[in-house]
Order: C-alpha cells, then sequence, then structure tokens
C-alpha cells in the first residue's frame, strides 16, 4: 500500500501504461492478441508481427518442436524467405543450441561458426541474430527467431521481456493445441454418435418388418396346421413366437430410446394426479389379477415438464416392477417431496428387491439385474427414465438402504418453462 493511504483505485489505461512501462505494456499488449484466435497458425503470425514491430526488428521466424523432439518445423515467419529453413535439426546451428540448453541467445551475424549461412544473412542484410526459446512448464516446445539489420543493444531487461513474451507464445501454442485437440474429440465423438444412431435406426428399421412376419406365420401356422402337428412341432412354434414377440418388443424398446434422445421435448404445465390415474387404469388389470395395491399421496402437484415423457417414466418403472418385483410383490407406492430447486418423485414396492452389485448399473443401456433370469426384458426401461431425467435437469437414483423391495427417486427441475 501507498504511505498514508488506506486504499488504492487506479483506473486501468492501456496508453498510460504505455507511457509509464513500455515493456509491461507489449506484454499486456501481447496477452490480449493471443487470446483472440484458436487458430495456431493466424495466431503465431499475429504474434510474430507484434514482436518485430514493437522491437523494429526487419525479420522473424517461429519454429515448433516435432513430436519426436529432434526436429523444429516453420509455423510463422515475416521478413526473409525461409527456403532451406522449413525443417530444422535441433543439434545444429543456434536455433537448436537454443532449445537443447534452454537458453536465449543473441549473436552477431559475422560471428556465427556456420560461414555459409552467415553469409547468406550478411547477404539479406542482417547483422545480429536472437534465438528465444519457447518454454512452457520447463519443456521446450519452439523458438522464436529474430533478425536484425542494425547492432541491437540487448540489455538484461531485453532479455527478460523477450523471454516473457516467449513464455506467452509457448502458452497460446499449448492453448490453440489443446483447444484444437479437444474439437478433433468433439467431431470424432458426433461421428461416433451419428454413426451409432443410423445404425440403431436402420437395425429398428431393418428388424421390425421381417420379426413381424416371423410371428405372424408362426401363429397362422399354429392355427391352421395345429391339429396335424404333433405336440413337439406345437412348441416349436411356440419357441418361434416367443422369440419373435421379444424381437419386435426390443426394437420398439430401441425406437423409444431413440425418441427419448431425440425427440424435441414439448414442456408443458402437466397435473401429476390426472398422470397417475392414467397409468394406474392402464395397469388396472394386471394389479387386479396380481391383488397388489397402488398408493400415491393425496395432493399431487402441478409441473412444467414433458407430458410424454413424463408418464413413460412412470410406466417403464411399473412395468419394471411388475416383472421383477416377484410373487410376493403386494404394494406399489408413489411418493412426492420437493427442495428449492427440484420436484422429487419415489417409485417403491415391497418385492423381491434388488441385488446390491446391480445398483450401480442398472441404469445402463442393456443392462438387466442378476434376478431377472428368465424374465422377458430388453434392458432399456431405466435406461429410458435416466435419460428423460437428465433431459428435464434433474436425474434418477436408487434407495441403496432399503430393506425389502426396491425404491426409485426422481428428480424434475423446477426451472423448465412452459413452451409458448
Amino acid at each position: 500500500m501507498l504511505p498514508n493511504r488506506k486504499n488504492i483505485s487506479v483506473k486501468l489505461s492501456e496508453s498510460k501504461l504505455k507511457e509509464r512501462n513500455s515493456g509491461l505494456s507489449i506484454l499486456y499488449e501481447m496477452s490480449n492478441l493471443l487470446s483472440t484466435s484458436m487458430d495456431l497458425q493466424e495466431l503465431l503470425a499475429a504474434a510474430l508481427s507484434k514482436v518485430l514491430s514493437y522491437f523494429g526488428l526487419k525479420a522473424g521466424r517461429i519454429y515448433l518442436m516435432e513430436d519426436d523432439g529432434q526436429y523444429l518445423s516453420l509455423a510463422a515467419h515475416q521478413g526473409m524467405e525461409p527456403r532451406g529453413l522449413e525443417r530444422l535439426p535441433i543439434n545444429e546451428g543456434f536455433s537448436g543450441k537454443a532449445v537443447r540448453t534452454k537458453s536465449f541467445i543473441g549473436q552477431h551475424v559475422s560471428d556465427l561458426e556456420d560461414k555459409k549461412r552467415a553469409a547468406l544473412l550478411l547477404e539479406k542484410g542482417f547483422k545480429g541474430i536472437i534465438c528465444v526459446p519457447l518454454i512452457i512448464r520447463d519443456e521446450v516446445v519452439g523458438v522464436l527467431n529474430l533478425a536484425t539489420s542494425k547492432i541491437l543493444e540487448l540489455d538484461q531487461n531485453k532479455i527478460d521481456l523477450l523471454s516473457a513474451i516467449g513464455n506467452q507464445i509457448a502458452v497460446a501454442m499449448n492453448n490453440a493445441k489443446l483447444y484444437e485437440d479437444l474439437e478433433n474429440k468433439l467431431q470424432s465423438l458426433k461421428q461416433k454418435k451419428e454413426m451409432i444412431k443410423f445404425f440403431a435406426y436402420s437395425v429398428s428399421h431393418d428388424l421390425k418388418s421381417p420379426a413381424t412376419s416371423i410371428y405372424g406365420l408362426a401363429s397362422r401356422l399354429k392355427d391352421k396346421c395345429g391339429e396335424t402337428l404333433d405336440g413337439k412341432c406345437i412348441a416349436y412354434c411356440d419357441q418361434i413366437l416367443k422369440a419373435s414377440k421379444q424381437m419386435v418388443d426390443l426394437v420398439e424398446r430401441i425406437n423409444a430410446y431413440i425418441a427419448t434422445k431425440e425427440s424435441p421435448l414439448h414442456f408443458e404445465r402437466i397435473k401429476v394426479k390426472e398422470i397417475m390415474e392414467d397409468i394406474r387404469n392402464e395397469f388396472s388389470a394386471l394389479l387386479g389379477d396380481r391383488k397388489i395395491k397402488w398408493s400415491e399421496p393425496e395432493i399431487m402437484p402441478e409441473i412444467v415438464a414433458d407430458r410424454l415423457s413424463f408418464t413413460r417414466v412412470f410406466r417403464n418403472l411399473l412395468d419394471n416392477t411388475l416383472k421383477y418385483g416377484g410373487e410376493d410383490l403386494y404394494e406399489v407406492r408413489i411418493g412426492y417431496e420437493q427442495n428449492a430447486a427440484f420436484h422429487i418423485f419415489s417409485f417403491s414396492d415391497d418385492g423381491v428387491g434388488i441385488q446390491t452389485g446391480d445398483k450401480d448399473k442398472i441404469f445402463d443401456l442393456f443392462e438387466r439385474r442378476e434376478s431377472a433370469k428368465g424374465t422377458t426384458g430388453t434392458g432399456l426401461g431405466l435406461a429410458i427414465v435416466r435419460e428423460i431425467a437428465e433431459r428435464h435437469g434433474g436425474q434418477v437414483w436408487m434407495d441403496g438402504n432399503a430393506k425389502r423391495g426396491a425404491a426409485f427417486f426422481i428428480s424434475i427441475s423446477k426451472n423448465l418453462s412452459p413452451r409458448k
């Protein structure tokens, strides 16, 4: 702090900074410049131009280290045709020495050991050369070469300034490469996603028709020729009917999952009580036949959600419970609570429950619990529930402490807005 001052307030002025400290000013300008683009070639060309302009130099080049660490490749140049200098080994010349020793190098052209290169530079009118290693986290990633047409007096301040600029360029290069790698990975993921989506659409489209035909033909065969078929042939027909029905169910589930991920959501105000009533009526026959009790709160909220998706969540959870709850399933319970950010619905039962080993992966695609062996299913129902929850700004999870049965929870964000 300044003497006799309790606080300091100084408005940042780039022009005044330049008047007070031109070295800090060029670092400030370079930082702004290097943050304007993530294109590496554009970034390096602009940085080189800025350095040459500030120091009043005639020509310069920027080299980047190749992956093998043995060569430098030209990435940007200005003021001198770099023919024959596009690729340099690090074990030769002043550029290689700057890289190997991680050192700033300034030298008169006439003193260069390579007399042929010295003659070439002198012919171009250059009297001095400067090499600044581009270092980030103690690793050399390239080198900045500068050529002067006059003797440039180098003091420690200029050397420190050029070294700091070299570090800025190295950091910007690293960020640009990270950005490029990220873009490439995102593009690769996008291509894989499109390929998987195309495969899923193709499979679901191409499988459903033949599977339906097989089911229909097997059914007609059994109906028309059942009297002439022996018991073994009837059993074969039943197996064909069962397998083709499972195939149709799988295709329909795949289509439902694709629709869940890709279809646009229509957010609207819905009364949860009405949704629960529709689902209870839909499954009333099964619930009645198995004498399963359905319980839900007297008062349920009105929420903003996609009606079709929200209905599918509880339909899938109830279908899952009826399939895997076992013979001792007697009750299905719906619950509701809320906090500042979410509506939280619970769906629980008193059935056989879920083994501990299944709880971490039960929401994954095509995952079926160990206890589901022998039960018809596709392993997509709970994956669909998770996808719907996430698209509603929430999540789905299981109560890992339930002593009996299974308890699922799904949260729906309160920040969703109905579409106008």
